[in-house]
C-alpha cells in the first residue's frame, strides 16, 4: 500500500475533539442566517452515511465473489480449504460470542436511553422494536436468504440475499470455461478494485463527515455522552484484550501445541504495521514475510491462508460489530431476547464476510447489521468518537487471528519447527 494511503489518523482525533466541545457549546438552537448549525451538522452527517450506504452492494458482492472463485479454482482448496474455514470459523465466532457476552454484562448504552431517541423518529422505533422477536427475525431472515429477484435484492440492499448470491456465483465461476472464468474474474476484480478506490476516496473526507456525525451527538445530549462512549471504549477493549491476551493464546497452546508467546513475537512487525495504518490489507506482505522467516510456516499455507483471512478472517472486527450495533440498540432502549441474540450471532458472522479490510471499513457493515434489525444508520454517531482509535486495535485482532489460523493449520497438516525460533531476525 503506498504511503498516500497510510495517512495518520491525528486529522481524525482533531475532529472528534472539536466536535465534542463544538457539539456541546452551539446545541440545537445556535445558528447563523436562520439556519442551525445542528441543521447544518444533521446534513452533512447524512450525506456521508448515504456515500458509506452508496458502496455497500458493489463492495460487498464483488469481495465475496472474487474470494470464491479465487479459492475454489485453487487445486489446494480441498483438504486445507477446509481446515482454514474451519479455523476461521472458530476463532469468529468465539470472538462474537465474546464481544455479545462482555456488552450484556457492562449494559454501556443504558447511559444513553433518554437521550439517543432524538436522532430519530420515535414512531419508527416503536414499529422498529415490534420486529425484533426472535421467531420474527429468524423467519425474515430466511426469507430473505434467497430472494426471488436477485436484481431486486440488490436495489433493497438486501445482504443476506446477497451474500448468499455471491457465493453461490463465485463457486459458479469455477466450474465455466477458462475463457469465460477469466472474462469474470477480471469484471468482478475490477469492481473490487474501483470500489476500494472509492472507499478511499470517502475516507479523505472522513473527518468532516466524523465532526458533523460526533457533533450533532453532542448538540443533542452534551458533554453527558462521554461518559457513555467511554465506558463503549472500555467495552470493547476489554473484549478485544479477552480475545487477543487470553481465547487465541488458549488454542496455541492446547490445540496448535505451540508457544503463544512465541507467536506475538513472531508477528510483532505485522502487528506493528497494522495499528499504524488501521489496515490488515496494509500489513499484508510484512505478514507473510512474518510467517514465513520467523513463524516457520510454510509458503504454501500462508499463500492460501493469510490473503484470504484479510479478506473474510477479520475478527476482530466481527467482534467489534456486533458490540457496536448492541450499543446503538442498548441506547434506544431496545432489549434483544436471548434468542434473538443467538441469531444477532449467525447474522454478525455471515454479514462480516464482506468486510473491506481498509481503515474504518467496519462502519459499512454495523449499517448493515443495524438496517436489519430496523436500527438507525444514524446510530453509528454514538461511538464514532472513540471509532478510529478501536480501529487500530482491531486491525491488530484481525492480523494476530490470521496468524494464529496459519499457525493452526500448518500444524493439522504436519509441518514442525513451527515458532520454535528463540531469536528473530529483523523484517
Amino acid at each position: 500500500m503506498t504511503d498516500k494511503k497510510r495517512k495518520k489518523p491525528w486529522a481524525v482525533f482533531i475532529a472528534i475533539a472539536l466536535a465534542i466541545f463544538i457539539g456541546d457549546f452551539t446545541g440545537k438552537e445556535m445558528g447563523l442566517f436562520g439556519v442551525t448549525y445542528y441543521s447544518i451538522y444533521d446534513i452533512i452527517g447524512k450525506l456521508f452515511i448515504n456515500s458509506l450506504t452508496l458502496i455497500i452492494v458493489p463492495l460487498v458482492s464483488s469481495s465475496i465473489i472474487t474470494g470464491v472463485a479465487r479459492i475454489g479454482g485453487d487445486g489446494q482448496f480441498g483438504r486445507i480449504g477446509l481446515k482454514t474455514f474451519s479455523f476461521y470459523f472458530l476463532t469468529k465466532i468465539i470472538a462474537i460470542i465474546i464481544g455479545i457476552v462482555i456488552i450484556n454484562l457492562i449494559h454501556p448504552g443504558s447511559a444513553n436511553v433518554g437521550t439517543a431517541s432524538s436522532l430519530i423518529n420515535m414512531k419508527e422505533l416503536s414499529l422498529s422494536q415490534e420486529s425484533i422477536s426472535a421467531s420474527g427475525a429468524f423467519v425474515k431472515m430466511l426469507e430473505d436468504l434467497i430472494p426471488p429477484n436477485v436484481l431486486d435484492a440488490f436495489a433493497k440492499g438486501n445482504m443476506l440475499g446477497l451474500i448468499f448470491f455471491s457465493i453461490i456465483f463465485g463457486y459458479a465461476i469455477t466450474h465455466i470455461s477458462k475463457k469465460a472464468a477469466e472474462m469474470h474474474m477480471n469484471f468482478w476484480t475490477g469492481i473490487f478494485e474501483a470500489m476500494i478506490n472509492i472507499t478511499h476516496y470517502i475516507m479523505k473526507v472522513l473527518p468532516i463527515g466524523v465532526f458533523c456525525l460526533v457533533a450533532k451527538v453532542f448538540a443533542d445530549t452534551g458533554l453527558a455522552s462521554l461518559r457513555s462512549v467511554g465506558l463503549f471504549f472500555f467495552t470493547v477493549m476489554l473484549g478485544l484484550g479477552i480475545f487477543v491476551l487470553i481465547a487465541l493464546p488458549l488454542l496455541l497452546k492446547f490445540v496448535a501445541k505451540v508457544n503463544p508467546w512465541n507467536q506475538f513475537r513472531a508477528m510483532a512487525p505485522a502487528l506493528i504495521t497494522a495499528f499504524s495504518t488501521s489496515s490488515s490489507s496494509a500489513a499484508l506482505p510484512i505478514t507473510l514475510e512474518c510467517m514465513e522467516k520467523r513463524a516457520g510456516v510454510s509458503n504454501r499455507i500462508c499463500s492460501l491462508v493469510i490473503p484470504l483471512g484479510t479478506s473474510i478472517n477479520l475478527t476482530g472486527s466481527a467482534l467489534y460489530e456486533g458490540m457496536a450495533a448492541l450499543y446503538v440498540a442498548q441506547s434506544f432502549g431496545l432489549e434483544l431476547s436471548l434468542g434473538s441474540q443467538f441469531l444477532f450471532t449467525f447474522i454478525t458472522l455471515i454479514t462480516s464476510i464482506g468486510i473491506a479490510s481498509v481503515p474504518s471499513g467496519s462502519l459499512i457493515i454495523i449499517m448493515i447489521i443495524l438496517r436489519f434489525w430496523g436500527l438507525p444508520a444514524e446510530g453509528i454517531g454514538l461511538f464514532l468518537a472513540v471509532d478510529r482509535i478501536l480501529d487500530m486495535f482491531r486491525s491488530v485482532t484481525n492480523l494476530f487471528a490470521d496468524g494464529c489460523c496459519a499457525v493452526f493449520v500448518a500444524k493439522s497438516e504436519g509441518e514442525t519447527n513451527i515458532l520454535t525460533k528463540k531469536e528473530f531476525d529483523p523484517i
